[in-house]
C-alpha cells in the first residue's frame, strides 16, 4: 500500500476517516507493515494477493501461540449482539449507570450545565466534552472511592453553543463573521479540552457520584506548564511567552492516557496539529519548518479557527504559527513545538504543574503504556503515533526503577526507540539518539532535541515500518506480551470494493502483538505475529486463524486494556461517515468486546448508542466496577438535521436534548467480577 498517500488528494474522502485526523504526512519510502505481511506470506508459499489470502500464515508463528483452555475460562458472561439502537446494551445481569456527562459541575463555583448556554469561563468549571483515556486511582486503595482522572479529546462546537442552533452546522463547523470568532466561544471550546479530575464515590444505593472535594479540577487547553527533558530550554520551544523555553500554555486532542508506576496520570497530545496554523509562503507555496510540514499544520486557517478570537488576546492568537516578530520570542512561530508530547498530571496535588516529557518523543501520540516495573530494572514504556503509516515507540530510562524514589524524572533520560517489523516474524527497535541510525548533524539531526521535536522524521530516516494508525496499547500481566490496535486502512487505489473481499480495503484494521526478546522489556530485538485480524464473518481471523463468529466480529479496533486477570478488552472507533454503512453494516453502533488470550476467544460485551466512540476502560482495585467512556454521541447528525434539532442520538438525557459525552459504570447485579 505504499502508494495510498497518493490516493485521495483530499484526505477527508478517505474510507474511515473521523473528525480531526491528519492529513497523510509520512512521504518516507520506508515498507509499510502490509509490505512485510504480503514478504513473509510469500515465504510461506502463501498467494498475495491481499491481505484476506494471506492471514493463515501469520498467527502464532512470532509471539507465543494461544494456549489450551484451562479449567477456569476468562470469559464468563453471554456474548450480545450487534445493536443500531440509541442505548447502552450489556449482557444479562450486568448494570449500567451514567456518570459526569459533559458539563458536570465539579470545580469553583460549582455552575450548573446549561445545555450550551454556560459561558466559558463555567465550561472552566465544568467536566470537558468527548471523554476518551480514564483512569481510576483509588483513595486509600479503596474500590468505593477514588480519584477519576480523564481526557477530553476534541469539542462538537455546534452542540457547545446554544445560539448555534436552528443553523445547519456540520460535525466539524465553527462559525466565523468578518473573519473573526467570538471570543467567549472560542474560551468555551478552549476550556472544554484537556482532562478533568474528579473524585468519585459510590453511595450507600451502590450508585456513584461526583463529589465535590479540594482535589477537583480541569487541566485545559489553556492552563500554564512545563517543559521537561532534552527539549527544555531549547530553540525549538522558545515563544513570546516563554522566551527561555520552559513554559507552555495548555494541552490538546487528549486521547488515550497511561499511569505511571509512581501514581501519576500521563495525558496524550494526538491530532494536535490541526489547531494550528502557519500562512508563511514563499513563491506563491506554503514555506513550513519541517517541524510543521511533517506534522500538517494548516496552511490556512485551523481548526477552530481559535486564532481568530475577536479580542486578539494574546491567549489566542498564539495558535498563528505565521512568522509576525523579528525572531521566535517575539511571535508564536514555535507554539506548535509546545505540542504532541505526553503530559504528566500528578491528580493528588491540585496545585502541581503539569509537566510535558519530551523525551517520550513528538508526534500524535494515542496514549502510553508501562511495562511492569521491576526494581532495579529500566522503565519501559510504548506508544503509538496514530496517523496513518506512521510507528509505534518505545522508551527506556536511562536509570532504574527504585520504588521508594521513582518520579517523572525517570522519563528525562533514556532512549526513544522506533519498531521496525522484519518478514520473518522478528523486530527490532530502532535507536532515536545521536550518532545512531543515520541520526547526525550531516544528516539534519543536529542534537537530541532537535531528534525528538522531529521524531516521525528521525523514525524515517532510521528506518522504522510504517504501521496503519497504531492507537492503543496495552501489556499482558501473565505473559508481558505486548498488543496494540493498527484500527485501519484504506486500500490503495480509490477502486470500488467487492464486499465478499472487504480486505482489499482493510476498512477493518487487526492487532498486533510482540514479545521481546528473553522476557525483557528493555530488549532491542522482539518477534511479532497477529492477534487477530478484524472483520465480519466473511474476511476476519481470529488468534487460532479461523473466522470470528457473529457474536464476536468487530472493526477498527482502537482502545485495548488488559484488566488484572488477563481479559484483553477491545473497543471500537468505526468513523462516523462509515458506521452502520456498507461493509460496516453488519457491525452496528461502535462497541466494547473482551478476548481471552490463552484461547483466542472474543464476545462482545457492550455496545454503545447511535454516532459515538467507545473509548476508555478502567476498573476499580477489585474489579468489581467497570468505567468505560462513550464519546461524541450524535456526532451523525447531518447540518440539516441540527437545524431542524433533530439530533441522531438524544442520549444520555433522552427526549429532544442535545446528546452529551459520558461515563458508564458498568456493575454486575451479584456483585462478582466484570467479564468472569
Amino acid at each position: 500500500m505504499s502508494a495510498y498517500e497518493n490516493d485521495y488528494p483530499d484526505h477527508t474522502r478517505t474510507p474511515g476517516y473521523t473528525h480531526g485526523d491528519e492529513p497523510p504526512c509520512n512521504r518516507s519510502a520506508n515498507p509499510t507493515l502490509y509490505d512485510v505481511i504480503d514478504a513473509r506470506a510469500s515465504r510461506r508459499g502463501i498467494l498475495v494477493g491481499g491481505l484476506a489470502t494471506a492471514v493463515g500464515g501469520l498467527f502464532g508463528a512470532g509471539a507465543a501461540a494461544p494456549a489450551k483452555a484451562q479449567a477456569k475460562p476468562l470469559l464468563g458472561f453471554k456474548a450480545i449482539t450487534v445493536s443500531e439502537a440509541d442505548s447502552v446494551v450489556v449482557p444479562e445481569g450486568y448494570r449500567v449507570q451514567v456518570l459526569a456527562p459533559w458539563g458536570t459541575p465539579i470545580s469553583g463555583t460549582m455552575p450548573a450545565f446549561r445545555a450550551g448556554a454556560n459561558s466559558g469561563a463555567e465550561q472552566g468549571m465544568q467536566v470537558g466534552m468527548h471523554h476518551d483515556g480514564i483512569h481510576f486511582f483509588p483513595i486509600g486503595g479503596s474500590s468505593t472511592d477514588g480519584l477519576v482522572a480523564m481526557n477530553h479529546e476534541y469539542v462538537e462546537a455546534r452542540f457547545l453553543h446554544a445560539t448555534w442552533r436552528g443553523k445547519e452546522m456540520r460535525e466539524s463547523g465553527v462559525r466565523v463573521e468578518n473573519d473573526r470568532r467570538d471570543a467567549d466561544e472560542v474560551l468555551k471550546e478552549i476550556n472544554a479540552h484537556g482532562v478533568s479530575v474528579f473524585r468519585a464515590r459510590r453511595g450507600a444505593t451502590g450508585d456513584w457520584e461526583v463529589v465535590q472535594d479540594p482535589r477537583n479540577r480541569r487541566i485545559t487547553a489553556a492552563t500554564p506548564m512545563t517543559f521537561s527533558g532534552p527539549v527544555r530550554g531549547s530553540r525549538h520551544v522558545v515563544t513570546k511567552y516563554s522566551p527561555d523555553g520552559t513554559r507552555t500554555r495548555g494541552t490538546i486532542n487528549n486521547c488515550a492516557h497511561g499511569n505511571t508506576p509512581w501514581n501519576t496520570y500521563m495525558t496524550a497530545e494526538e491530532n494536535w496539529a490541526g489547531y494550528f496554523r502557519n500562512t508563511d509562503r514563499q513563491d506563491q507555496k506554503p514555506n513550513h519548518p519541517r517541524e510543521h510540514a511533517r506534522y500538517g499544520v494548516a496552511t490556512e486557517r485551523s481548526r477552530y479557527a481559535w486564532e481568530l478570537a475577536a479580542s486578539g488576546a494574546d491567549e489566542f492568537v498564539r495558535f498563528d504559527a505565521s512568522t509576525r516578530g523579528a525572531g521566535p520570542a517575539e511571535d508564536y512561530r514555535n507554539e506548535p513545538n509546545g505540542f504532541g508530547w505526553m503530559v504528566e498530571i500528578d491528580p493528588f496535588d491540585p496545585n502541581s504543574v503539569p509537566v510535558k516529557r519530551t523525551h517520550l518523543g513528538r508526534f500524535a501520540h494515542e496514549g502510553v503504556v508501562f511495562a511492569p516495573a521491576v526494581p532495579g530494572k529500566p522503565v519501559v514504556c510504548y506508544s503509538g503515533d496514530d496517523a496513518r503509516f506512521e510507528y509505534i515507540y518505545k522508551f527506556v530510562s536511562a536509570r532504574p526503577y527504585d520504588p521508594a524514589t521513582a518520579s517523572g524524572a525517570l522519563l528525562d533520560e533514556g532512549t526513544l526507540y522506533a519498531a521496525k517489523f522484519n518478514a520473518d516474524g522478528t523486530g527490532e527497535w530502532l535507536a532515536l539518539a545521536p550518532g545512531h541510525n543515520g541520526l547526525t548533524p550531516a544528516n539534519g539531526f543536529a542534537d537530541l532535541a532537535d531528534i525528538l521535536v522531529n521524531t516521525r522524521l528521525a523514525a524515517d530516516r532510521a528506518g522504522a515500518t510504517k504501521l496503519d494508525r497504531p492507537e492503543w496499547g496495552t501489556v499482558d500481566p501473565r505473559t508481558g506480551e505486548v498488543y496494540f490496535a493498527l484500527t485501519n486502512n484504506t486500500s490503495r487505489t480509490e477502486a470500488q470494493v467487492d464486499p465478499v473481499n472487504p480486505r482489499a480495503r482493510n476498512q477493518f484494521g487487526q492487532i498486533v502483538r510482540w514479545t521481546e526478546s528473553r522476557g525483557e522489556h528493555a530488549a532491542t530485538t522482539f518477534r511479532w505475529d497477529l492477534f487477530v485480524v478484524a472483520g465480519d464473518v466473511g474476511t476476519s481471523r481470529g488468534a487460532n486463524g479461523r473466522a470470528l463468529a457473529a457474536d464476536s466480529i468487530f472493526a477498527c479496533p482502537d482502545g485495548l486494556w488488559f484488566d488484572a486477570e488477563g481479559r484483553l478488552w477491545i473497543q471500537t472507533d468505526m468513523g462516523e461517515s462509515e458506521m452502520n454503512r456498507g461493509d460496516l453494516k453488519p457491525m452496528g453502533n461502535n462497541q466494547m468486546l473482551a478476548a481471552d488470550p490463552r484461547t483466542g476467544e472474543i464476545r462482545r460485551f457492550l455496545v454503545g448508542p447511535k454516532g459515538q466512540e467507545i473509548t476508555g476502560v478502567i476498573t476499580t482495585p477489585d474489579g468489581r466496577t467497570m468505567f468505560v467512556n462513550v464519546q461524541h454521541p450524535g456526532a451523525t447528525t447531518s447540518p440539516a438535521d441540527f437545524a431542524a434539532g433533530k439530533y441522531v442520538s438524544n442520549w444520555p438525557d433522552g427526549g429532544a436534548a442535545v446528546p452529551r459525552s459520558a461515563t458508564l459504570v458498568i456493575t454486575r447485579a451479584d456483585g462478582g467480577v466484570i467479564g468472569a
